[in-house]
């Protein structure tokens, strides 16, 4: 397949597909979407098996792709390792996949906008507790 981004150099397109990868995982997504909303501070380890209820063993694979992926960052704090979003990392996927949005236009695929504002039902998000 080939690609025509200004990001699709191949080391651009070696990272997307690595994030992508790492994200195509139930687990990963929920360990990434768990530290998206701790925000740059992140969360230890421990906390992140707890919870999302996966062997910390398990666990430490997970985040080493991620991490490998570009899309974490981790940082010892005392005796602990505290795993935060590379925000960076995420935006430069983001923008990866965006670039060429609407013919060179990535302003028009409403970036930045809450989920709520996408003018689709189905991204307005679920209410505490309940599921889709």
């Amino acid at each position: 397949m080939k690609i025509n981004s200004k990001n699709a150099t191949p080391q651009g397109l070696e990272q997307a597909v690595a994030a992508l990868s790492a994200l195509g995982h139930e687990t990963r997504l929920a360990v990434f979407r768990l530290l998206m909303k701790a925000g740059p501070d992140g969360l230890p380890a421990g906390h992140i098996a707890e919870e999302l209820a996966v062997a910390p063993s398990t666990l430490s694979a997970h985040l080493a792709q991620l991490e490998r992926a570009g899309l974490l960052r981790s940082a010892r704090a005392d005796r602990r390792i505290l795993y935060a979003v590379d925000f960076i990392g995420t935006r430069r996927l983001l923008s990866f996949l965006l670039d060429d949005c609407c013919q060179g236009q990535p302003e028009l695929c409403g970036v930045g906008l809450p989920a709520s504002d996408c003018g689709d039902p189905s991204c307005s998000p679920s209410p505490k507790g309940s599921s889709r």
